[in-house]
């Protein structure tokens, strides 16, 4: 007796099963990638004096500073404190959104999923 198509020695159910989970977990990505974006990350820099928000999308939404570390004289300071501010808001945003994926593919990683082939 000749077998059809699927895979030699497989269950025919077995591909069907795959399907089903591989389209259940690309709509929980989906879901957790819009929940993502839909989230802000703030960090301060120098004591509180800069404070930076991003979007999940990111973009830089907002920037505060505070009166006191606004020098003409020590601009280089303010954009230290700038840089410094917004890229922690990055990194929390990268960590929040590496964790929530990492939960969605049970760590599997990369699209090659840690599989030996």
């Amino acid at each position: 007796m000749a077998k059809r198509g699927g895979f030699p020695g497989a269950m025919p159910g077995n591909m069907n099963n795959l399907m089903k989970q591989a389209q259940k977990m690309q709509r929980q990505m989906e879901e957790t990638t819009k929940s993502l974006e839909e989230k802000e990350y703030k960090a301060t820099a120098g004591g509180g004096a800069v404070t930076v928000t991003v979007s999940g999308k990111k973009e830089v939404t907002s920037v505060k500073l505070s009166q006191e570390v606004v020098d003409p004289d020590d601009i280089e300071m303010l954009e230290d404190l700038i840089m410094a501010a917004t890229n922690e808001a990055f990194r929390q945003m990268e960590e929040d959104s590496s964790s929530a994926m990492s939960k969605l593919t049970g760590g599997m990683g990369g699209l090659g999923g840690g599989f030996p082939f």
